[in-house]
């Protein structure tokens, strides 16, 4: 969803492939994607695309993938050179439906049509800077030689979670573990004393920058859960006026 509309993205979907381009990580965004896959009660996968661009580093590309995308299953696909793309395959055999999802030029239109094996959706070049134009402005649901489908989504310039806190402990695995440790049960990881997470970041054990992802998508979430109550004790009120 956008901030002016909570505009529906698929639905029916049994794994959600996060395309994350190889060439642009955006750690954030990512935490931010995976919560919301989470919540919607689908596998999330997350497809580090382009690979080939990075020039033999993609050990330690998805080894940074994997620390904020913990518990979840990564994978480096190139649709130009072919590699990782039976893997994909897999995760979508008869009867199940999946998903691209991420932003502009990061390759879903391109990964599904070397899915399937020709050219079923249109794409568009790459600038100079490596980053991808905005091609697809519709979903498509295109089925896969193995039985499966996929479904293309557009690229989404900007993601709000609708979410609950299961699905933030979810993404933020680590940060959970960690608050178990605090003195106080109800610690927000901000000042208290026997904080263990605040430790933990003192230490060098999780990144700070991690943490201050964890307090935004917190922010938005009580944001949101405001928001909805007020709009039910409104219709509420109406109900009896």
């Amino acid at each position: 969803p956008t901030r002016r509309s909570s505009d529906l993205i698929a639905a029916n979907v049994d794994v959600v492939l996060v395309c994350a381009p190889a060439h642009s990580l955006n750690a954030r965004r990512l935490e931010r994607e995976l919560t919301v896959v989470w919540e919607s009660g689908a596998t999330p996968v997350v497809v580090v695309t382009k690979s080939d661009l990075l020039h033999g580093d993609v050990a330690d590309t998805l080894d940074e993938v994997r620390s904020v995308a913990i518990g979840v299953d990564v994978l480096a696909v190139s649709s130009y050179d072919r590699d990782g793309l039976d893997e994909v395959r897999a995760l979508m055999p008869p009867g199940v439906t999946g998903a691209a999802i991420g932003p502009s030029g990061a390759g879903k239109s391109t990964l599904v049509n070397a899915l399937v094996g020709h050219e079923v959706l249109a794409t568009t070049a790459v600038r100079s800077d490596n980053r991808g134009v905005h091609t697809t402005s519709a979903r498509h649901l295109v089925p896969l030689p193995g039985g499966g489908l996929v479904l293309d989504t557009p690229g989404m310039r900007e993601l709000v979670i609708w979410a609950d806190d299961d699905a933030l402990e979810a993404t933020f695995v680590d940060v959970d573990a960690l608050a178990s440790g605090c003195r106080f049960s109800d610690c927000s990881h901000h000042a208290e004393p026997g904080c263990a997470v605040l430790a933990a970041v003192e230490s060098g054990e999780l990144d700070e920058d991690r943490l201050e992802s964890w307090r935004k998508l917190q922010r938005e979430l009580a944001h949101l859960a405001r928001k909805q109550d007020a709009r039910l004790a409104a219709e509420e009120r109406k109900r009896w006026a």
